[in-house]
């Protein structure tokens, strides 16, 4: 049985797509069979993370229109976290990236996709690749396919930065999942600078969303120059980001 986990953030800039990444690296490192989906289809990215070009092929984009099966926009991506730590016995990543080709995004964003077909992209991927946990990365704000990604969830995990504007956006993305009826929803605080006082931070998100806070994690100067090369938490196992990361992931899979 496949946990779906959907993560997800109000705003852009929230540091998604790294946060997802390293948890799916600490997930697969861990022994289990993990796919990655990218399904910011606008603005794509997480691909970079894992070393490839922006004109990849055999992507999520050739699989909503038709063109191949979603198993063959599964890039086996094991020997990237293999290079950088150990994987345990049955680990596995797979990503599905969107095209970041200029012509592919233009035609998502003049004809849009079939969320139906995006939907059955999830169930047969999650059955073809055999996965313990598929990681949905999500487009920021609320459209159609972010309420899809999050009624299919078993986890929502949403990130959000310490300032105003991502805590009023958040609250309206918690009372919308609540609608849903998601059965496990998390906070992660990204991008907290020094000083702040972690334990006071987790009692206002509690307070304010009556919510998990998973992991509180750093602005730390090292994981932004870092800029998207590579997975930092397998890169520098021993940083406090990076134990973050690890709570997160053994958060999900208890």
């Amino acid at each position: 049985m496949t946990t779906v986990i959907s993560i997800h953030s109000f705003r852009g800039g929230t540091g998604k797509s790294n946060t997802t990444s390293n948890v799916a690296g600490q997930l697969a490192a861990m022994g289990h069979r993990v796919g990655v989906i990218d399904t910011d289809i606008q603005s794509p990215g997480i691909h970079v993370l894992f070393g490839f070009s922006d004109d990849l092929d055999n992507t999520l984009n050739d699989y909503l229109w038709g063109k191949i099966a979603i198993k063959d926009a599964a890039h086996d991506v094991t020997s990237v976290i293999a290079a950088s730590a150990t994987v345990a016995p049955g680990g596995a990543l797979f990503l599905v990236p969107s095209s970041m080709k200029a012509g592919d995004i233009a035609r998502v964003l003049r004809e849009g996709y079939d969320v139906g077909t995006l939907n059955d992209g999830f169930r047969d991927l999650a059955k073809d690749l055999e996965l313990d946990y598929l990681l949905i990365d999500t487009h920021p704000g609320l459209n159609e396919e972010t309420l899809l990604s999050i009624t299919i969830s078993d986890i929502l995990l949403l990130i959000l930065r310490p300032d105003r504007q991502d805590f009023q956006g958040t609250a309206v993305t918690v009372d919308i999942a609540r609608k849903l009826g998601v059965p496990a929803l998390y906070l992660v605080v990204n991008k907290v600078p020094r000083g702040v006082d972690t334990a006071d931070l987790r009692e206002q998100m509690t307070a304010a969303y009556a919510s998990e806070t998973a992991a509180v994690l750093p602005l730390a100067e090292e994981v932004v120059q870092n800029a998207s090369a590579g997975l930092f938490s397998l890169t520098s196992p021993d940083h406090d980001w990076s134990e973050q990361i690890r709570t997160i992931a053994l958060r999900v899979t208890q």
